[in-house]
């Protein structure tokens, strides 16, 4: 009896001893072929292949996971390679409706676009004002509520936020596929805001000439 008391006491000494402290010694892993694993290293030759390359090329019609399976949406083109007149109404309904979606457009648009298209739209931000007083004019952004980008398809707005146009590089690093989707509808509800102040402005000036 008095060596199983011994032998516990020594354990529990033992197990003491290893919780908390640091140790020069190797820690004690009983398989050694899940601490241990045989990999290789970025670019690392591997002869297993008959390319030896260690980096796998990517299976033929594979997609990342954060890309959306149908191709319409990620690239806002149809099969026959057309832009996509309208914002896909699935997307719209998966995202809450219109409303919804418009308020994560305006969120969005406010942290990528207004620095250079301006809160409004009018292609005055801060970067263009910049720009402008500098002489390079070719870095001014263009205004959303010019009549050519009103008629533009929807797509054609995403696949330029997508790719980028001219001096504007793309974005599709940095917001995700359904967040440019909401941008592009939040420009088409600036694009209607701005046009009813200009209606209303007109009215008004036509009133006074009268």
């Amino acid at each position: 009896m008095k060596r199983v008391l011994l032998i516990l006491v020594a354990l529990e000494t033992l197990a003491a001893g290893c919780v908390g402290t640091e140790s020069k010694e190797p820690p004690i892993v009983g398989i050694r072929n899940m601490y241990q694993q045989p990999r290789y290293d970025t670019q690392e030759k591997k002869p297993f292949f008959a390319d030896q390359r260690s980096m796998r090329p990517k299976p033929e019609g594979s997609v990342s996971r954060e890309m959306e399976p149908a191709l319409t949406w990620a690239t806002g083109r149809t099969a026959d390679d057309a832009y996509i007149m309208e914002v896909p109404a699935q997307l719209i309904a998966q995202r809450g409706g219109t409303e919804a979606l418009v308020e994560r457009g305006q969120d969005r648009y406010n942290i990528y676009c207004s620095p250079c298209h301006s809160y409004s739209g009018n292609g005055k931000g801060m970067v263009s004002r910049r720009a402008d007083q500098l002489g390079a004019a070719g870095l001014v952004a263009p205004t959303f509520h010019d009549d050519r980008l009103r008629h533009v398809p929807d797509g054609q707005i995403y696949a330029t936020i997508t790719n980028g146009v001219r001096n504007m590089p793309g974005y599709a690093h940095n917001i995700p596929i359904d967040d440019r989707w909401a941008i592009v509808l939040y420009v088409r509800a600036l694009q209607l805001s701005q046009a009813r102040q200009a209606a209303a402005t007109d009215a008004t000036e036509t009133e006074r000439v009268q």
